[in-house]
């Protein structure tokens, strides 16, 4: 493990939710492990007016609202936080925020090694990365001597025109280097564990191809609606929202060959040989290959479930997608022929995301079919959340006579490891930052070849209104036109919230 510079870590948007639900306790648990450097601080910046003591009033209330942790438990760790009031907007607050910075580095001893992360909404990306380039904060200067990084949130642009437009602004003031394009997913335990599962063990990557597995079938199911994010959701739709970072970045994981050594650049290559092999899509098989849907009004267990388009903030005639699922090839050696197929929806039975590899048939059957075999195939299913873990599913004889087979499941489960406790995905990617290392950030050229590839589908459902979009009610697994999506490949895995349920669904 690389030792961590002393450094600071500013986050704009230091009052907001993301803030306190996710990135203040991720920081509290590397605190209490001791995995922060000796030397460090966090700044909170915002328009908010707040000061230092109010600030850490307010973290220490998140903490205890979002994460369980008592005042007591607290003192310390705020002692390390600080908050500067700023909008960042004219060379007024600009000069300020440098002198309040300034001071702040000079009081803490971290000569000039700064973070600074983009958790705001994207319409103030590009203002921020301009001001702190005027204010001479993103590379070394005399006043700040030191190394300086920048996290970004997703959305990165909201098509190929957008994402290309942001990413000239960033590297515009950032080396490419110096920025870790954060996706939260890559930040789970058993995201990782697909890399480890494939290259370390020889009983999977022999049989990692074509040649043998069957289809890939990634599933990344919400069980609410949209809540009270109408107004973004609306503007955005499940393609943008999950397809097209979150999706793809684990299809990535799961098709990307063996890379040299575990270092940033060999694993970002070899995710970007993968989009690079993704068939493009095209207007003729759009219809055959795209499935969109949105959640219809229903009743789940005497509940009156909302439709999208009566959620506040959600036009009555709105035509964005909560539910998509997508069939797709990869053209390379390894993949060629083997369909993929992903769905990500909002309003699903439960919440989970699995990737499932079902592996081909035997050639010649020989041993006596059951009712649950008849149609059965060897299945590794990599849960990434929640309950995270493998379930390998194989046939075995049934006890008696004769040779009768069922299918059981082999499971591994974190949850069950004593003394194990797996960390945040921000804590690990909020880490991996602190030590320089970008292997599960996401690097400008994947994030516009995954545009591209989804771009085609942006630009006919924007320009042809008859493309169609199916309800399907709420608490259901979406639309049924989706079953046809696998036709010769069974139906969709329906997964339960346990591992171990090979049900057809999920109590609701």
């Amino acid at each position: 493990m690389n030792s961590i510079e002393k450094h600071i870590l500013v986050i704009f948007g230091g009052s907001g939710d993301l803030t306190q639900r996710k990135l203040i306790p991720a920081l509290f648990d590397l605190y209490r492990k001791n995995m922060l450097p000796k030397i460090f601080a966090i700044v909170g910046v915002g328009r908010t007016d707040l000061d230092h003591e109010s600030y850490r009033e307010l973290l220490e209330a998140g903490l205890q609202k979002f994460h369980g942790v008592l005042p007591e438990q607290t003192t310390d760790f705020l002692k390390l936080c600080y908050y500067i009031h700023n909008d960042f907007q004219s060379h007024t607050t600009i000069e300020l925020f440098s002198q309040q910075l300034y001071e702040i580095d000079i009081k803490t001893q971290t000569k000039g090694n700064f973070i600074f992360y983009l958790s705001t909404p994207p319409s103030l990306y590009e203002p921020i990365v301009t001001n702190l380039g005027k204010a001479k904060l993103t590379g070394v200067s005399e006043k700040f001597p030191g190394w300086k990084r920048l996290i970004v949130e997703k959305p990165f642009g909201k098509d190929v025109a957008s994402a290309r437009k942001l990413q000239q602004h960033l590297i515009s003031h950032f080396d490419e280097e110096q920025i870790y394009r954060i996706d939260h997913y890559l930040g789970k335990e058993t995201a990782q564990n697909i890399l480890v599962t494939r290259f370390y063990n020889t009983i999977f990557e022999p049989l990692w191809n074509r040649n043998y597995i069957h289809h890939v079938e990634i599933t990344s199911a919400e069980q609410e609606g949209i809540g009270n994010r109408g107004g973004y959701y609306d503007s955005s739709g499940a393609l943008r929202d999950m397809l097209q970072n979150h999706l793809l970045q684990l299809v990535a994981l799961t098709a990307m060959e063996p890379p040299t050594n575990f270092n940033a650049d060999s694993i970002r290559n070899e995710v970007l040989k993968v989009f690079q092999s993704l068939r493009p899509l095209n207007l003729e098989n759009l219809k055959k290959q795209v499935v969109r849907g949105q959640y219809t009004q229903s009743h789940v267990g005497g509940n009156l479930k909302k439709a999208y388009t009566e959620e506040l903030d959600i036009p009555a005639n709105s035509r964005t997608e909560s539910y998509v699922a997508l069939k797709f090839f990869i053209d390379n050696w390894r993949w060629g022929g083997v369909p993929f197929f992903i769905r990500t929806g909002k309003n699903l039975p439960t919440r989970v995301t699995e990737i499932v590899i079902t592996f081909k048939s035997i050639p010649h059957p020989v041993f006596v079919k059951t009712a649950s075999t008849q149609e059965s195939k060897n299945q590794l299913i990599i849960r990434i959340q929640p309950d995270e873990g493998i379930a390998f599913r194989f046939g075995v004889k049934i006890p008696g006579i004769g040779f009768d087979v069922e299918t059981t499941n082999m499971n591994f489960k974190y949850a069950q490891k004593e003394g194990v406790e797996l960390p945040s995905a921000y804590e690990r990617l909020l880490h991996d930052c602190m030590q320089g290392d970008a292997s599960l950030f996401t690097r400008g050229d994947a994030v516009d070849l995954a545009w591209q590839f989804v771009q085609p589908i942006l630009d006919e459902w924007e320009s042809n209104p008859d493309f169609p979009l199916f309800g399907y009610p709420a608490g259901s697994w979406g639309p049924k036109e989706a079953s046809d999506l696998k036709i010769g490949y069974g139906e969709w895995r329906y997964p339960c919230k346990n591992l171990n349920s090979d049900g057809g669904y999920c109590e609701l």
